[in-house]
């Protein structure tokens, strides 16, 4: 137990110097569930090489399945690119089938977990209120939860992006610690689309998210079919900190170009 509690005041102690600069820039990969243990090493090896040039300013962050989390938390260690889960159960441990803990998690290495996915929310039922526990318990592990929001096509064709944005903040965010966390606004259908938000429309919204929060300098994401071909203008915006690329993150080159975006 000394063990574990001296682990998680590390683990703590890095979460808040990932915070410690104003407005940070945050690029995150998520994998899905994509990629073997061997795939996601290859991947590395063919990526690493390509962050020489990288502004050191640049967060650079790889949510990856759970089967490959431990081996590239070891092959990673020393270097700039952190590693994220793309899931974390609320409770510390029990009978819950399927799930992982933060525990877990923190004991290889993991430093960022995603929360509220829309494909959680679609494919598994999770609800903001069951997000929010889960942003707790990420919080509580010193781990830096990304909440994911977003509206989807019919909700934005009644005019209702404000509304339920609103609403998944206002739930997601219930006991949270503003000051230790991202948010990646992910409009529902731009997401593996290849429809891309306008820049300018991703920019409004974000700024309208920021607006929410109480503390400002959260950094927030735009995700939704983010690629090499428009992320210099996505990250031109200035409400914008960052991006949660699905699709394009799989392979290395193109997830290298989005990285050393031109600014």
């Amino acid at each position: 137990m000394g063990e574990v509690r001296r682990h998680l005041k590390l683990v703590n102690g890095l979460a808040r110097s990932e915070q410690s600069a104003v407005r940070r820039i945050i690029i995150a990969g998520n994998w899905k569930m994509y990629k073997t243990q061997a795939e996601a090493l290859e991947f590395l090896q063919a990526f690493l090489p390509q962050l020489s040039e990288t502004p050191e300013s640049r967060k650079v962050v790889l949510c990856a399945p759970f089967t490959t989390l431990s081996s590239l938390s070891k092959t990673l260690h020393g270097s700039r690119v952190r590693v994220g889960a793309q899931n974390i159960h609320w409770a510390k441990e029990g009978a819950f089938t399927g799930e992982i803990s933060g525990a877990m998690l923190t004991e290889i290495g993991v430093r960022y977990v995603v929360v509220g996915h829309s494909e959680r929310r679609q494919y598994f039922g999770e609800t903001d209120e069951t997000v929010n526990q889960r942003l707790l318990a990420a919080q509580s592990f010193g781990l830096l939860p990304i909440l994911c929001v977003g509206e989807s096509k019919q909700q934005r064709d009644a005019g209702e992006t404000e509304a339920v944005i609103s609403r998944q903040l206002e739930r997601g965010l219930v006991g949270a610690d503003q000051t230790n966390l991202v948010i990646a606004y992910e409009p529902i259908w731009a997401i593996g689309t290849g429809d891309t938000c306008a820049a300018e429309e991703a920019n409004r919204v974000i700024g309208l998210i920021r607006s929410q929060l109480k503390d400002t300098d959260v950094p927030i994401q735009y995700g939704g079919s983010v690629k090499p071909e428009n992320i210099d203008e996505i990250m031109a915006q200035p409400e914008i900190d960052g991006a949660l690329v699905g699709g394009a993150s799989l392979e290395a080159e193109s997830f290298a170009r989005i990285v050393n975006y031109q600014s």
